[in-house]
Order: C-alpha cells, then sequence, then structure tokens
C-alpha cells in the first residue's frame, strides 16, 4: 500500500508500505478518511521531532478489518465502524486507566504520525484498546475531525468545566475554533467569534457566533465591553497560539481562559491583574472518554461537522493537498479512501 509521508522540508512524499497484520491485542482499520491537521504543518516543515520514515495523519477513521489473537468480538470484529484515539500507552497505570495514553506514566507513549504509522494510508494497525464505537449517525469525516481538530476544541470546553449561560470569546476560526463556537452555542453561551479572515468568520456565523469579530480591522476590546456592558468575557478560548494577549485584554472578572493554540506565549504582571481573579489553563486534545462523549454529543445535537471540510483529496493528490494547506487560508482537507 502507499502511505504519506513528510521529508521534513516542506515536501510530501508517497511510498510503498507492506499492508499491515494484527498482533496480539491488535487490530488493523481500513481507514476510510484521514483528516488534515493543523499541526501537520510542524511536521511537514520540519519544526517538530518525528519519525520521517512513518505514515502520516492523526485523525484516522474507519471500519475494522482484521483483528489479532486475543481481541474479544465484543471489542471489536470486522465491519465496525471506529474512531481512534490516537495515543497508545501502556494501558495500565493511572492515566492510562483514566483515557489518557499521551500521559503515560510507565512507558514512553507513541502518536500516530510522530512515532507510529498514521491514517494517511489505506490500513492501519493500532492497539484495540484505543478504538472507539462510531455511531451510526456520523459520517466517517465527521469522526476524523473528532479525532484531533474537533475533539480538541471539546476537550478545552471540558477544562474551563462549561461554557454554558457565558460570554465566550473564541479567538482563532481555524477547525479547532469554528468546532469550539459550535460546541459553545449548542451549550448556550453567547458566543464572539474572532478572527483576521472575513471568510472564516462568515462561516462562524453559521457555527452559532452571536458576533464577530475582525480584529485586524475591528476594536476587539470595544466591541466585548459594548456586548457585555463593560463585564468583558466570562470565558476565552485561544485556539490560534498568536494572540494571547487579546485572549487576557478581553477576560473579565473571575474569567476563565484556555490556551490550546501554539506556540502560543502568555505573559502577564500579577500585581496589574491579582485582583481580577483569572483562572487561567491549558489543555492538550482530549481523553479516550470525552472522545465518544463528544461523538455522542454531536449526534445528539445534529452538529454540522461535515461543514468544517472545504476540500476532499486522494491519496495521491497528497503534494497538492498540503500545498493548499500551508497557505492556511481558510478550510480543512481530509483524504476519503474506498
Amino acid at each position: 500500500m502507499q502511505g504519506i509521508t513528510f521529508p521534513g522540508d516542506g515536501t510530501v512524499e508517497l511510498k510503498e508500505f507492506a499492508e499491515p497484520r494484527p498482533g496480539h491485542g491488535e487490530v488493523v482499520v481500513k481507514i476510510r478518511a484521514s483528516g488534515m491537521c493543523g499541526s501537520d504543518l510542524h511536521f511537514y516543515h520540519g519544526n517538530f521531532e518525528f519519525d520521517h520514515a512513518v505514515v502520516q495523519g492523526h485523525e484516522p477513521c474507519g471500519e475494522v478489518y482484521a483483528v489479532g489473537e486475543g481481541v474479544l468480538p465484543a471489542q471489536a470484529k470486522p465491519g465496525d465502524r471506529v474512531m481512534i484515539h490516537h495515543y497508545f500507552g501502556c494501558g495500565t497505570c493511572r492515566r492510562c486507566r483514566a483515557g489518557w495514553p499521551q500521559m503515560c506514566e510507565t512507558a514512553p507513549g507513541k502518536t500516530m504520525s510522530i512515532h507510529v504509522n498514521g491514517g494517511h494510508a489505506p490500513y492501519a494497525l493500532v492497539p484495540v484498546t484505543s478504538l472507539l464505537p462510531m455511531p451510526d449517525a456520523l459520517s466517517f469525516k465527521a469522526g476524523a475531525a473528532i479525532g484531533c481538530g474537533t475533539g480538541t476544541a471539546w476537550g478545552a470546553i471540558k477544562r474551563l468545566g462549561g461554557v454554558e449561560d457565558t460570554v465566550t470569546v473564541v479567538i482563532g476560526q481555524g477547525p479547532v475554533g469554528l468546532s469550539a463556537t459550535m460546541f459553545a452555542a449548542a451549550m448556550g453561551a453567547k458566543v464572539i467569534a474572532v478572527d483576521v479572515d472575513d471568510r472564516r468568520l462568515a462561516q462562524s456565523s453559521t457555527f452559532g457566533a452571536d458576533v464577530v469579530v475582525n480584529s485586524r480591522s475591528q476594536d476587539l476590546v470595544a466591541i466585548v465591553s459594548e456586548y457585555t456592558g463593560g463585564r468583558l468575557a466570562d470565558v476565552v478560548m485561544e485556539t490560534s497560539g498568536r494572540a494571547t494577549d487579546d485572549a487576557l485584554s478581553v477576560l473579565g472578572t473571575f474569567g476563565r481562559v484556555v490556551f490550546t493554540g501554539l506556540p502560543g506565549e502568555v505573559a502577564f504582571t500579577t500585581q496589574a491583574v491579582y485582583k481580577k481573579q483569572w483562572t487561567l489553563m491549558t489543555s492538550w486534545t482530549m481523553s479516550s472518554i470525552e472522545q465518544a462523549r463528544c461523538a455522542d454529543f454531536i449526534v445528539a445535537h445534529d452538529l454540522p461537522v461535515d461543514e468544517l471540510y472545504s476540500h476532499t483529496w486522494r491519496i495521491d493528490q497528497a503534494a497538492e493537498a498540503y500545498q493548499w494547506f500551508d497557505k492556511q487560508d481558510a478550510g480543512k482537507g481530509v483524504f476519503e479512501f474506498d
């Protein structure tokens, strides 16, 4: 089979790989959709360390194709529609048992597309413990988005402790920010969506934003202050990694802010803000448990996750796909497999 790899110099290579065979406790998933994530670009340009020989793609979704020894039918059987939690740990430490294998405490964790083969290929080999059942109402594209970008927005909201009955400012309206806007609106927040691209902001309105602000041409603080009667935001979600000062500038007293965008350097002087009683936190993707809950919430509220995608690609279009994605203007791409 062919798989997409990154030499790390801003190019793509299609390489031949043997079709995987499952060992004990493993399954082979026939990939049906594999999303393109903004973090791919760090590896595309060689800015982060990773194994250049592995297949890329950490938003995979598909059907169980083959199971290895020790895999019970209750865990997986051929034909099951599944999402994949793309981190693998020891499975026994307290973090793994809580659904956080990416924070495994007893062994080096493994991540698809960094340490082991990812989903930008027709088949992927994964531990059966990484599989999550996918609701029939979800498309494979939706399942792929939940695997990282959309799931990251969900995980950030869960870190915040919820956003219902708040004024929530979502900074950055890429796939993660749009998903955050969508979730916050569905949960009952009044959402102010912020970006520097009017095309993204137009999509934010369709995803439930009450107010959209182009922070390049409009006064963000003035607009948030007017909307809230001077109280500023209860919650801020910074997803761009480039607007941390803006995030703090619109955060009201007793406000909560979560930073998910990279690199996201945050700085403040305690003496200037300690009376504001802020809570600042970071969030990194989501647990496997929350990934499943995210899927259920999307189905229950009939949320338009598929509309995050603007481009669908075949694997043989990988070079063109990543040249487009590298521009980071608007939209999200996905590779589909028959």
